[in-house]
């Protein structure tokens, strides 16, 4: 990259302004999840499950690791740090030592379950109070984390900050080993991904909750839904967990199943082949929640304009009117989606291949890839299978 644009990127003053409009932004929308009403017309819904929670596959592939940049819990994290030890660098070491190699990214798996729990299964998810009572146990989660174990928990935990890390991988943005602010191929950014415990864990939690929404409009569930006398939560909890763990499962298996490796035992296979799932996932993002992002995204920006509901316009965007090309224009969303989902499995396809002939003996470069190739050729029919049963 140009010096000039790698020092204005790597400068403090820049990284301080992101995270001064990060915290300021989090500021505006607790005041109106807080004060707010409760109402379908409080922009916090549409924060939460659509700026936030599809936005940040945008925001990532383009700008890289975009969260961690503006994240108001990191920010609250560093000061937090600087009030206890009155110095600006952060430690990977908290009160109770470094966070153990071991727990990886199971404590981000768990809170990327929870989160798409709440946007999914739990009935109350349109009211405020629920909403308010999950981002304070995030945050705490992820502060006291830190406060014990440095900023390797927060790294590990926060689940939108690894989750944004995780897509920024097929950004342009890279960094050589020096650190030097380079152009480099997504594929090439990707690949530097290495494995860790959990991070299976994390890829299909995000896989197998997207294809659960999917599985949720059926008409065949919405029919079983809405004529079952049985309890839904604990039926779609189930089927949720279900999903997540097929993917886990089948994933793990297929990367499992191959020849001795000689870099590596054969149980760290999956974590080794894990980043592969990334770009299936961007795929399965911009298919199913393309419109939802486009269409009530705007809907939000005119509702961040008057969070009180007194028909203000404070951000000048009240008076915004939504744009419905999209949901006019049903052929050319159609094909974006099945082009989303089949790019994403072809850049799948050949990250797995890459890490394969990278990791596998020469003999084991056919017959090692067959297993996880059925698996990605299940991932991409039982896809298109979801969308348009959808």
């Amino acid at each position: 990259m140009p010096a000039a644009l790698a020092a204005l990127v790597d400068s403090r003053g820049f990284a301080v302004a992101l995270r001064a409009v990060g915290l300021v932004f989090f500021g505006y929308v607790s005041w109106a999840a807080i004060a707010g009403p409760d109402s379908l017309t409080n922009p916090t819904f549409g924060v939460v499950f659509v700026l936030l929670w599809v936005g940040i596959v945008p925001a990532s592939v383009f700008f890289g690791p975009f969260y961690r940049a503006v994240s108001p819990v990191r920010t609250m994290h560093l000061l937090l740090h600087r009030s206890i030890h009155g110095r600006d660098a952060p430690a990977d070491r908290g009160v109770a030592g470094g966070l153990p190699r071991w727990v990886g990214y199971w404590p981000a798996a768990v809170g990327l379950l929870a989160f798409v729990w709440l946007e999914l299964v739990h009935p109350d998810a349109n009211y405020l109070g629920t909403i308010r009572l999950w981002f304070a146990f995030y945050l705490v989660f992820v502060l006291m984390g830190g406060v014990l174990f440095g900023t390797r928990w927060v790294a590990r935990a926060d689940p939108f900050e690894v989750y944004s890390s995780l897509v920024g991988r097929l950004s342009i943005w890279g960094r050589r080993s020096d650190g030097t602010l380079v152009l480099a191929s997504p594929l090439r950014n990707l690949a530097s991904l290495r494995g860790e415990p959990g991070l299976v864990a994390v890829v299909a939690v995000l896989l197998g909750s997207t294809a659960f929404d999917s599985f949720r409009e059926w008409n065949f569930w919405l029919r079983f839904s809405q004529s079952t006398d049985a309890n839904m939560v604990l039926i779609n909890t189930a089927v949720l967990m279900g999903l997540c763990f097929v993917v886990g499962a089948t994933f793990t298996a297929a990367t499992a199943a191959t020849g001795v490796v000689p870099s590596a035992r054969r149980w760290e296979l999956p974590g080794v082949f894990a980043h592969s799932v990334v770009p299936i996932i961007v795929g399965y993002m911009v298919a199913h929640y393309l419109t939802l992002f486009v269409e009530f995204g705007q809907q939000t920006l005119v509702q961040l304009s008057d969070p009180m509901g007194t028909s203000a316009n404070l951000l000048g965007t009240a008076d915004g009117e939504v744009n419905y090309w999209l949901s006019n224009h049903p052929s050319f969303l159609a094909t974006t989606k099945v082009l989303a989902i089949v790019t994403g499995h072809v850049l799948g396809v050949i990250a797995a291949h890459d890490r394969a002939l990278a990791v596998l003996p020469r003999r084991h470069h056919v017959t090692g890839q067959l297993a996880l190739l059925v698996v990605m050729v299940l991932y991409t029919f039982s896809g298109l299978y979801l969308l348009f049963g959808a």
